[in-house]
């Protein structure tokens, strides 16, 4: 008879040492008892549940509401200036006509895009930072240091403010690369402390002996035992971004028009949030309900990934 050829997932089982294989099984456990401990915490649960609306709000809502009233964030109805909610207009119009419920998506929408991709730049900054200054040490070290202390004082509202305006019509991109310039700098500190006691631990000698270049000490050994810490940063990142988006942009400084974002429409709607309550409170409403949504996501992360916490669920 001839050999059955092995399923290439058994083959490729058979190849891993038995350390490889405990390491394996070892990360399946810890990822299924962080799951059962987010799982556990309701309120960390409601708000994951909320960012997901949200996100499908801001991305699918707007393409629904077109089918199903023909509007969009750009049309105006000359015939409906200010009106209050109703089912043409879901969340009214405004001065010159136009439909707050697509404008809000909208706004929503660059709102959660610039978020997103702060976080992942800031997180990824902080992460090679840290790990290479905690590594190397020496004057990478110093130099790498010199260049966060550097950054901590500089005054990065007055900063972003200026380059971002002077970037025009495409300034929403530098927005994100300047908000996510001075917001990596306290996370890089972090990982550099446990970059310094993962370094001198057993896995990672041995990798190194081994001939294992830094790089893929780095990316392999280091920064994987310390996920837990750059999840958590990159959710709460996620909220800050937003918030200094829509502070910069409140004052001017961030989203240009013709585009929208919840800090603009927030800064529109201001002075009329007591005659016209409609163009202030929904824009405002989903940018508190973001924030505390992932406030609460955050802390269910914390409470998952600490064994300590008193309400990581027992």
């Amino acid at each position: 008879m001839t050999a059955q050829p092995e399923p290439a997932d058994v083959v490729e089982a058979l190849a891993e040492s038995p350390a490889q294989v405990a390491a394996h099984h070892r990360a399946l456990g810890r990822r299924k008892l962080v799951t059962r401990r987010f799982v556990r915490n309701r309120t960390a649960v409601a708000g994951l549940v909320v960012i997901v609306l949200l996100f499908l709000a801001a991305f699918a809502g707007p393409v629904v509401y077109k089918a199903i009233t023909g509007w969009t964030w750009t049309d105006k109805d000359f015939e409906a200036f200010l009106q209050p909610p109703s089912p043409q207009h879901w969340f009214g119009t405004t001065q010159i006509g136009q439909d707050v419920f697509a404008q809000t998506m909208r706004g929503l929408q660059k709102s959660l895009l610039i978020g997103l991709l702060v976080a992942l730049f800031s997180t990824g900054i902080a992460s090679v930072v840290g790990a290479c200054a905690g590594y190397f040490g020496g004057w990478v070290d110093r130099v790498l240091m010199w260049v966060v202390d550097l950054l901590l004082v500089v005054p990065s509202f007055l900063l972003v403010a200026i380059l971002s305006r002077s970037a025009g019509r495409s300034g929403w991109l530098v927005l994100v690369l300047l908000i996510a310039l001075f917001a990596w700098m306290i996370t890089a500190r972090i990982v550099r402390g446990m970059t310094l006691s993962l370094k001198e631990r057993e896995f990672v000698q041995a990798a190194r002996y081994s001939g294992v270049g830094p790089a893929a000490i780095i990316a392999r050994h280091i920064l994987p035992n310390m996920s837990s810490l750059l999840i958590i940063d990159a959710t709460i990142t996620v909220a800050t971004a937003v918030i200094s988006e829509s502070s910069l942009s409140y004052f001017g400084f961030g989203v240009q028009a013709p585009d929208v974002s919840l800090g603009t429409l927030i800064a529109a709607g201001t002075e009329s949030a007591f005659t016209f309550p409609w163009l202030f409170l929904f824009s405002g409403g989903l940018l508190v309900m973001f924030t505390l949504a992932v406030s609460l996501v955050g802390d269910g992360l914390r409470d998952a990934f600490d064994p300590a916490s008193s309400r990581s669920g027992r």
